[in-house]
């Protein structure tokens, strides 16, 4: 049986333990009952001077618990004095027990800041689970997505670290953000109730990462199960925009996400515009521009001034942007549909333009210079040899995805510092129509090994990262060693072949340029900016994954000459050329303004002379 000391000490240390505000309200009461008791003391007894009532004591006796000078001047009988002092020592220790509670309670609710575990109170903001490279492209994106935004928007970022690393690295990557706060919560992804600090049932998007683990997809799985089955979620439906490495997932995650989601297989994406870019120079860097928001993106307008014309007719009636495809009411979006098309009444347009603000049909047609237009007879393909340096788990993808753009008798050879590729091609051959593999274990990086390779005599050059093997930063590097290499005998032969890389860190990018390859694939940068994208508006998963299937129409970048003769032509004329051959003109490169060169959404009436070595941009079945 406890004894009543047990039970006092229990019943302290419970007191103890409410905090802050239990320990002062403890403090306060413990003086109040000392200044009462000792004045009531002193009242009784007959102590006071002349004229000091009980309120009067009481208050000279709380002033000097306050401060503990004020007693220097107290006059009066020993007993008073005596109470005074008492008062006085009483006071020196309660607020000295105060000053050291506050000072406690306010570091610990700073270390509880620290730790990043308060709920959030924000309305209509994106919510980005998870932590990898990928999250500074995401925020990047976002915060030039509301730049335009008149009022002020927020992204909350929970993820499985320290809240003051994450502000850090924000704050050293986005030293202003504009009109966008980032804020950053520590919490699991996966546990339903640390998914409750970022208030979800509040958000307009939520973004799921996929991060750097060995099982990414399980991961980002589990996460979207957490969101859509938490038992406090809202009833509307949630906008998630998520990646997935693995094609074979993909199932599983419709079943949990189902109408809620929108799948990005990061994979699959990569790997189509690696085989897309390494036939054609500058393509990536097109890619790039229709997917960040820093330049022009793809929008869609409902425009009843076009109803009733043909799509093709439709391409001249912009000035400032290009007409890229229509949304048929109730239907899938169609990339350029054939150019006798008809716009239905409740049709809307897919547009390339600078803001949704700028797209507006023009009155009068940007003028076209007929007699510069060509038609050339199309040139039979030859077929391609291609080359393959590294090894990861998309190379089978992007081999696949090559042999639907190669012409037939095509060459892919594959060297890597791996043994483990023989086998993946040897499964792989059966399924290629138009091209042979073959495979060499050798260093890549090693100048000796490239040079018996004879790499001129290759139409094209992808360099994979060791991604699956090597941590990122080592992985990059031998990517780095091998374009350093290319470069050089580029030059020293005076040969031309086109080189496509991968990057897994973009702070790695700068690096690589000093070597002038033709494109970087960047892999999570891409990836992001097309989560962003989908993040801010969802039908555009649908026209990018339309963009980027062989099947469909895609981009490409083709010879000036066979389009418009060298000279200054208006850009409606090069739209016109391209739309008697069926395609849509969104742009050109010219390689010899420096950089990329690389022009898209020019105004129709923009004047320009294209030399034998530009390219016109165009989307082409």
């Amino acid at each position: 049986m406890p004894s009543w000391r047990d039970r006092l000490r229990y019943a302290f240390d419970n007191f103890m333990a409410r905090g802050t505000i239990a320990l002062i309200a403890g403090l306060f009461v413990v003086s109040a009952i000392g200044i009462f008791a000792i004045s009531l003391i002193i009242t009784m007894m007959g102590l006071t001077g002349e004229g000091m009532t009980l309120p009067d004591l009481l208050w000279a006796s709380l002033m000097r618990t306050l401060d503990a000078g004020t007693m220097g001047g107290d006059t009066g009988s020993a007993g008073f004095l005596l109470g005074m002092l008492a008062v006085t020592f009483g006071g020196i220790f309660v607020i000295s027990a105060l000053i050291g509670v506050i000072n406690t309670g306010l570091e610990g609710k700073l270390s509880e800041l620290r730790k990043g575990r308060s709920r959030v109170v924000e309305t209509n903001h994106t919510v980005v689970l998870g932590w990898s490279q990928q999250v500074f492209t995401v925020l990047a994106e976002l915060v030039a997505a509301n730049s335009n935004v008149p009022h002020r928007s927020t992204v909350v970022v929970l993820a499985d670290r320290d809240k003051v690393e994450m502000d850090d690295e924000v704050r050293a990557r986005f030293p202003d953000t504009g009109r966008t706060s980032i804020v950053c919560r520590s919490g699991n992804p996966m546990d339903i109730d640390d998914l409750e600090i970022a208030r979800l049932e509040t958000s307009k998007a939520i973004l799921v990462l996929s991060p750097e683990v060995q099982d990414p997809d399980a991961a980002v799985v589990k996460t979207m199960l957490a969101v859509t089955n938490h038992p406090r979620r809202r009833p509307e439906p949630y906008h998630i925009v998520a990646e997935l490495h693995d094609a074979a997932n993909l199932d599983v995650a419709r079943l949990v996400g189902r109408d809620e989601v929108q799948l990005i297989l990061g994979g699959d994406v990569i790997a189509r515009i690696v085989a897309q870019t390494c036939r054609q120079s500058g393509l990536s860097i097109v890619y790039s521009d229709l997917l960040d928001f820093g330049g022009d993106e793809i929008y869609f307008a409902s425009l009843p001034a076009l109803s009733g014309r043909t799509f093709g007719d439709a391409l001249a009636a912009f000035e400032d942007s290009t007409l890229i495809g229509l949304q048929p009411a109730g239907d899938a979006p169609r990339l350029n549909p054939p150019m006798d098309t008809v716009i239905g009444p409740g049709d809307e347009v897919i547009v390339i333009s600078a803001d949704d603000d700028t797209v507006r049909v023009h009155a009068e047609a940007a003028a076209v210079d007929d007699p510069a237009i060509r038609s050339p007879a199309p040139k039979p393909a030859a077929p391609e040899r291609t080359l393959v340096l590294g090894w990861n788990w998309r190379a089978p993808t992007i081999i696949r995805e090559l042999d639907g753009y190669v012409p037939p008798g095509s060459l892919a050879t594959v060297v890597a510092d791996l043994p483990g590729p023989a086998a993946a091609l040897d499964a792989l051959r059966p399924s290629l129509a138009n091209q042979s593999v073959t495979f060499r274990h050798a260093d890549t990086t090693s100048r000796s090994v490239l040079e018996t390779l004879d790499v001129p005599s290759y139409d094209n050059v992808i360099v994979l990262c060791y991604s699956d093997d090597l941590e990122p930063q080592l992985a990059d590097s031998k990517t780095l060693f091998t374009l350093l290499h290319l470069r050089d005998m580029q030059e020293r032969t005076g040969q031309y072949f086109s080189i496509v890389s991968e990057m897994l860190d973009l702070r790695n990018r700068a690096l690589a340029e000093v070597t002038h390859a033709d494109d970087f694939i960047v892999s999570s940068r891409l990836v992001s900016l097309l989560m962003a994208q989908v993040a801010e508006n969802p039908r555009l998963n649908a026209v990018f994954g339309d963009l980027f299937d062989p099947d469909g129409s895609e981009i490409y970048l083709r010879p000036a000459p066979d389009y418009v003769e060298a000279t200054e032509v208006t850009f409606a004329t090069i739209v016109e050329s391209a739309r008697r051959r069926g395609e849509v003109a969104i742009g050109y490169r010219v390689v010899s303004s420096g950089g990329h060169g690389v022009r898209i959404n020019p105004p129709k009436s923009t004047r320009v002379r294209l030399a034998a070595t530009d390219t016109v941009i165009v989307l082409a079945a």
